[in-house]
C-alpha cells in the first residue's frame, strides 16, 4: 500500500514523542507550505468551510465599527483565489463583529463568488432589539437562499452582568426579547449559531428546547478551556437535543489544549465530543485562507480524529455542512 504525503505527515505526528513536537509549530510553516501543493494537502471528498471571516481592505467603502476590534484585511478576492486552488466546495462567511450589524461587505462577498451558490453567510443583529426580527427578514429577502444563521455571542465571565447596549455581544439570554428573536430566526428557517463559553450551556438548552427543529450550532467546540469540567458536561448534554451541532475548529482546540500544535492533549476531549454528538452532528471550520493555514488545519483534523472511520470523517469534513446549509 502506498501512503499519500498527507498520511505520512499524520503518521509522523502521531508517532513523535512530546519533546519532538515542541518546535513543530515554528518549523512547520515555510518548508511544508513550499514543498506540498494544495492538491497534496486536500482531503478527498466534499470539503466545506463553515467558518470564514472576511475583511475588506477598503475601509472607506466598508468601515469597521469603533465598538469592536480592528482586524487585518482578508479581502474576498484573495480568499476566492485560495478557495478555488484548494478546491473548497463551498464556504460559509461568518459575518464578523468588526462590521457589527452592517452587512454590506457580506452582501458584496456574495457578488464575488467563483460560481453561483459558492457562498452563504451568517448575520449579526442585536438579539434583544425589538427591530431585529424585521431587520433579519429584510436581509433574508434581499439575499434569498444566502443567509443561514443568526450568530450571537455569550462570552462574559461569571460575576459580570450581561450587556444591553454597545457592542453586539453578551446580551441576556433570559430577556423576553431574546425569545422573540429566537422565534423569528426559527420562522425564517435559519439556524442559531452561538459563540459561547460552557457556563451558558444550561440557558442555551432552555431556549433550544423550545425550538427542537431549529439547528443550533456551537462554535469552536464551545471554547472548553473557558469553563469547568461540570460546565462542559452540560455542553455535551446539549447533544441530546435533536438539532444541535458542534463545530470543530483550531480556535476550539487551542482553547482545550496546553500543548503546542498539533495539540495532542486535546484528543480525549475531541473524542468525548465525537461520542456525544456523533459523526452526523459535527462540522468543520477554520480551514484557513492560504497554503500554510490549510495544511495545519488538515493535519490538526487528521491527528485529532485519527480514531474515526474515513466514511465518518467525510461527513464532518463536508457532507454534514452540505446538508445542514442546503448546498447543492
Amino acid at each position: 500500500m502506498t501512503l499519500s504525503r498527507r498520511e505520512c505527515i499524520v503518521g509522523t505526528l502521531l508517532a513523535a514523542p512530546a519533546w519532538a513536537m515542541r518546535g513543530f509549530a515554528t518549523n512547520l510553516a515555510s518548508p511544508l507550505a513550499e514543498t506540498h501543493s494544495l492538491q497534496d494537502i486536500r482531503p478527498k471528498g466534499v470539503l466545506i468551510e463553515t467558518h470564514m471571516h472576511l475583511f475588506s481592505n477598503d475601509t472607506a467603502r466598508f468601515p469597521f465599527s469603533p465598538l469592536s476590534y480592528r482586524p487585518k484585511p482578508l479581502p474576498v478576492e484573495d480568499y476566492v483565489k485560495f478557495a478555488v486552488a484548494a478546491r473548497i466546495n463551498h464556504t460559509i462567511v461568518v459575518h464578523p463583529e468588526p462590521y457589527q450589524d452592517d452587512h454590506r461587505y457580506l452582501e458584496y462577498c456574495f457578488s464575488q463568488e467563483p460560481f453561483p451558490g459558492f457562498f452563504k453567510g451568517t448575520c449579526l443583529f442585536d438579539p434583544i432589539d425589538p427591530r431585529t426580527p424585521e431587520r433579519m427578514r429584510a436581509l433574508v429577502r434581499r439575499n434569498p437562499h444566502r443567509i443561514v444563521a443568526l450568530r450571537i455571542h455569550e462570552l462574559h465571565p461569571a460575576g459580570t452582568p450581561p450587556t444591553r447596549t454597545g457592542a453586539i455581544r453578551d446580551r441576556d439570554l433570559s430577556d423576553p426579547q431574546m425569545l422573540v428573536t429566537w422565534r423569528a430566526t426559527h420562522e425564517l428557517g435559519l439556524a442559531m449559531q452561538i459563540q459561547s463559553t460552557p457556563r451558558f450551556a444550561v440557558p442555551i438548552r432552555r431556549l433550544a428546547a423550545q425550538f427542537p427543529a431549529m439547528p443550533i450550532i456551537l462554535d469552536h467546540l464551545d471554547r472548553p478551556g473557558q469553563g469547568t469540567p461540570p460546565e462542559y458536561d452540560q455542553v455535551l448534554a446539549l447533544a441530546k437535543l435533536p438539532a444541535v451541532y458542534m463545530k470543530f475548529s483550531t480556535t476550539g482546540v487551542e482553547s482545550a489544549s496546553r500543548q503546542p500544535f498539533p495539540h495532542l492533549d486535546a484528543r480525549p476531549l475531541v473524542k468525548r465530543v465525537y461520542e456525544a454528538f456523533g459523526p452526523d452532528h459535527i462540522v468543520w471550520g477554520e480551514l484557513g485562507a492560504n497554503t500554510e493555514q490549510f495544511s495545519r488545519a488538515v493535519q490538526l483534523f487528521d491527528v485529532l480524529f485519527d480514531f474515526v472511520p474515513e466514511l465518518e470523517k467525510a461527513r464532518i469534513r463536508g457532507l454534514n455542512a452540505q446538508k445542514l446549509f442546503a448546498f447543492s
